[in-house]
C-alpha cells in the first residue's frame, strides 16, 4: 500500500515515525540554461509561489509554535491488518517466486503498540498481539529488535538521520521543507495554473505540477528501496488551494508507473488545525476508500489519530492516543535485551519473525504450507 507523494508526507508528519538516515546525495547537476529559462514562466513562478505558501500555511496551521520545545512524544494505541486469502496467496507466490502455492482463507492480525519517540531519532517501541511480543529500541546508533516468543534478538538496526532536529517544531518543518525541495526548487517538476473554481463552498485555486514517468509494467516484480521511498519525486500532482487561507482543500497524485492514484479531501477546525483527511484510493493493489481523523488537546496539539485504509482484499486500520513531552530523555527508553537471550542477523530475525506471522496470523501451516522449507527473500 502507498499513498501519493505530497499528500503521504503531510499525513506521514501526522504520526510521528523514525526515518532512516539519508544517504550522501551528490551535488546536483546545473539544468540547462534554455531548461530553466522554459520553467521560470510567469504561470510556473506563480504556481511554484502559491505551493510555497500552501507549504507554510500548513507549518503554522496543522503543527506550528504549540510544538514549540517539544522533544518527545508517546504513542498508545491498537494496529489492526486484515488480509483476505487470495491476498495471502498471492504474497506467498512472490515470496517463494512460484515455488509454494498458498491455500489460505486469509485472517487478520491485532496489535497493542506502546512507544516513545524522540525527534532526533531514539525511540522505544513495544509490539504485542497476534504474531507475539516485540521490542524495538534505539538510542544514538545503537539498538536492537528482540521477540519474546523466539527468546532472540539482533542488535543491526536502522541508522538515525545524519541531520535530525532536537524538536518536533523543526522536525514538521523539515519534512516540509524535504517537499519543497523537491516540488518548488528542483526543475523536475512542470508546474502551472490551472485557474480558479468553488470546492465545496469555498473559492480555490486550482495548481498542477508534472514531472512525467514511465507507464505501467505489470512484469516488473521488484525494484530498489529508493524507487520504492521516492515515488512521490515524479507524477502528476494536483493541487486545490482554499485562496482566503491558503490551506490546500483537494490534493490528487499519481505516478503511472509506480501504480499510485490517490486523491485526498482535507476538513479543518479551529484555528485552521486539520480535522480529518477522506482518501480516495486507485493504486493498484489497494483500490478502495480511506480516511484519517485527527482530536487535539486544550494546548492545541494533536492528542489522538485514528484512521483506515480499505480495499476489496485489505483493511489496515489503526487508534492512536498522543501524549508530548519537553522533559524526557535518552535515559526513559534505556534498555537490554533479557539474559539468556539468543543474538542473531537482522535477515534471520526477519524471516523467523516472517514465518511466525504467517503461522500465527493466516494459519497458513494447518493449511498445509510449510514456509520454513522455502527460502523467503526481502
Amino acid at each position: 500500500m502507498r499513498l501519493s507523494a505530497l499528500p503521504f508526507l503531510l499525513i506521514a508528519t501526522l504520526l510521528p515515525a523514525q526515518t532512516a538516515a539519508k544517504p550522501k546525495q551528490p551535488a546536483p547537476k546545473a539544468a540547462p540554461a534554455k531548461a530553466a529559462s522554459a520553467k521560470a514562466t510567469p504561470e510556473a513562478e506563480a504556481a511554484r509561489r502559491t505551493l510555497r505558501e500552501t507549504l507554510d500555511a500548513v507549518d503554522a496551521g496543522w503543527f506550528g509554535q504549540a510544538y514549540q520545545g517539544i522533544t518527545s512524544v508517546q504513542m498508545q494505541g491498537t494496529l489492526g491488518i486484515a488480509l483476505s486469502g487470495a491476498a495471502v496467496n498471492q504474497k506467498v507466490d512472490s515470496l517463494s517466486q512460484g515455488a509454494v502455492t498458498g491455500n489460505s482463507q486469509g485472517g487478520q492480525a491485532n496489535l497493542r503498540v506502546k512507544g516513545t519517540y524522540f525527534a532526533n531519532g531514539d525511540f522505544k517501541t513495544d509490539l504485542a498481539g497476534d504474531f507475539g511480543t516485540i521490542l524495538y529500541t534505539r538510542r544514538g546508533d545503537r539498538g536492537f529488535i528482540y521477540s519474546k516468543e523466539q527468546n532472540a534478538y539482533t542488535t543491526r538496526v536502522d541508522l538515525p538521520p545524519s541531520d535530525a532536529p532536537t524538536t518536533y517544531l523543526a522536525w514538521f518543518r523539515q519534512t516540509l521543507n524535504d517537499i519543497k525541495a523537491v516540488y518548488i526548487d528542483a526543475p523536475t517538476f512542470q508546474a502551472g495554473l490551472v485557474g480558479e473554481e468553488t470546492l465545496e463552498g469555498r473559492a480555490v485555486q486550482r495548481l498542477v505540477f508534472n514531472a512525467p514517468t514511465q507507464p505501467w509494467d505489470a512484469k516488473k516484480r521488484e525494484q530498489s528501496l529508493t524507487s520504492s521511498l521516492g515515488f512521490w519525486k515524479r507524477g502528476k500532482l494536483e493541487v486545490n488551494v482554499d485562496k482566503t487561507t491558503k490551506q490546500p482543500v483537494r490534493l490528487d497524485f499519481r505516478n503511472d508507473e509506480q501504480g499510485v492514484h490517490t486523491r485526498m479531501d482535507f476538513s479543518y477546525g479551529a484555528a485552521g488545525r486539520i480535522q480529518s483527511i477522506n482518501i480516495s484510493n486507485s493504486s493498484r493493489g489497494f483500490e478502495g476508500p480511506g480516511w484519517l481523523r485527527i482530536g487535539y488537546g486544550g494546548d492545541g496539539r494533536m492528542s489522538n489519530v485514528a484512521g483506515e485504509l480499505a480495499s476489496q482484499e485489505k483493511r489496515i486500520s489503526f487508534a492512536m492516543d498522543l501524549a508530548w513531552s519537553k522533559t524526557h530523555t535518552a535515559a526513559d527508553i534505556a534498555a537490554i535485551p533479557p539474559a539468556g537471550a539468543t543474538k542473531r542477523g537482522r535477515e534471520e530475525m526477519e524471516t523467523q519473525l516472517i514465518v511466525g506471522l504467517a503461522a500465527k496470523i493466516f494459519d497458513l501451516q494447518r493449511a498445509g504450507l510449510n514456509l520454513r522449507s522455502v527460502a523467503v527473500g526481502k
